[in-house]
């Protein structure tokens, strides 16, 4: 591959781990959730998110012309390989934690996929537009889900505002470039973070006032490392059940 490929290969890589791993987070709430309809609308989030998923790594399999499929990508790394960011493999915690786990993250993805769908890369621009649909939808239900909560009751507003403190740290890491970044930016493939986080400030600051939140220091300490492949230690969890059969049973179908 020339340097321009391997870029958009590993691009599709971080966009695509940081899918799976979020929706494969959320499918853990499968018949767990508070509700009856909140347990379906999760469980459709979390299939919503797999999808996106999908269409990134049957791209990058494409570039990479190695006869590699999504499956393939998607179960047959070690955690070093991933390159989601660190905020979607956090624990679920309680209903309050995977909200707002949700709400920052849809919030990211929300403006990612605006600008994406602009993208010279046609497939990419595609799949943007395609996912934007469905992220419109996520942000608009944790969105309502954080006012509710952090309104609510006394409880509800100390645990939403826990949730807040404790993930806040790892929010920084959304916005992280490097060198592949910005080969992909001149070549209008890529979009710049640096131009969607203020908005992404704006929207989180505007939900967190509704809900009465008290928004962390921007000077909190952030938790890095997901583009070089640096994850905290729940990942290998999360890759050992997920990947258990396809790697006990390699090329099994069914």
């Amino acid at each position: 591959m020339d340097t321009t490929k391997k870029a958009l290969f590993e691009y599709c890589l971080r966009l695509g781990d940081s899918s799976l791993i979020a929706g494969q987070r959320m499918a853990e709430w499968c018949g767990h959730g508070p509700i009856l309809e909140e347990d379906i609308a999760m469980t459709n989030i979390s299939l919503d998110l797999i999808g996106q998923s999908r269409s990134y790594y049957t791209y990058a399999a494409e570039i990479e012309g190695k006869g590699r499929t999504e499956d393939h990508i998607a179960y047959l790394r070690d955690a070093m390989e991933y390159r989601n960011v660190l905020l979607v493999e956090q624990p679920n915690g309680d209903f309050a934690v995977s909200m707002m786990k949700l709400f920052l993250f849809s919030s990211y993805l929300y403006l990612l996929y605006t600008e994406l769908k602009a993208s010279k890369d046609t497939t990419l621009a595609a799949i943007a537009e395609k996912s934007l649909k469905e992220v419109i939808y996520h942000l608009r239900h944790s969105s309502q889900w954080i006012i509710r909560l952090g309104d609510g009751t006394p409880d509800s507003s100390q645990r939403t505002q826990t949730a807040l403190d404790d993930l806040w740290m790892y929010t920084g890491d959304l916005f992280d470039m490097d060198a592949i970044d910005t080969q992909l930016i001149q070549a209008g493939i890529a979009i710049d973070l640096t131009n969607i986080k203020p908005q992404w400030t704006k929207i989180i600051s505007e939900i967190l006032h509704k809900a009465k939140l008290t928004q962390p220091s921007p000077e909190t300490w952030m938790a890095r490392g997901s583009r070089e492949g640096k994850h905290t230690e729940y990942l290998g969890y999360i890759l050992a059940e997920m990947q258990a059969l396809p790697r006990e049973f390699p090329g099994a179908t069914w």
